[in-house]
């Protein structure tokens, strides 16, 4: 089993923070191989997520959340598909920012699957470092840190 974790602070409140994070439908625009995740029959705790994987192969599960702290945490466990896999993310709130931590699991399963999963995770670390590089600059030219100021002191 693989497992990565990464910090970073955000200028925006923990509940815009969370709020762009809650359906799990955003991911695709910060992270490159994942290609869509899709609420699966209107159920908001259950997703079907498309990832690229290796020589064109695309690689599919369903996901559904495990816990759901709003504004503070969010958790989703993969439920059936080729890969294991479980993603939180932790917002630590600090009045006009917000400390935002990914953590991800993943186990590959054996055989001609397990090597392209493999493939698909190939630096891990840096693929959620990148990600959330990518969400800061996301989320905070989506909201400037003078709105969310002007927010709280009301």
């Amino acid at each position: 089993m693989g497992a990565v974790t990464h910090y970073l602070e955000v200028n925006v409140s923990a509940a815009k923070a969370y709020a762009w994070w809650r359906g799990l439908t955003n991911l695709p625009t910060i992270m490159d191989d994942v290609k869509s995740v899709e609420p699966k029959s209107g159920d908001t705790q259950l997703t079907h997520w498309t990832v690229s994987g290796p020589l064109g192969k695309n690689i599919e599960w369903d996901a559904k959340i495990v816990e759901d702290v709003p504004n503070t945490r969010l958790a989703w466990a993969s439920v059936d598909g080729t890969v294991s896999n479980a993603g939180a993310v932790r917002f630590d709130d600090h009045g006009e920012t917000t400390g935002v931590e990914v953590s991800f699991q993943y186990d590959p399963p054996a055989g001609i699957a397990g090597d392209l999963v493999a493939k698909l995770f190939s630096d891990p670390q840096k693929k959620v470092e990148h990600a959330l590089t990518e969400f800061k600059r996301t989320i905070e030219a989506a909201t400037p840190a003078d709105t969310d100021s002007a927010e709280t002191r009301k």
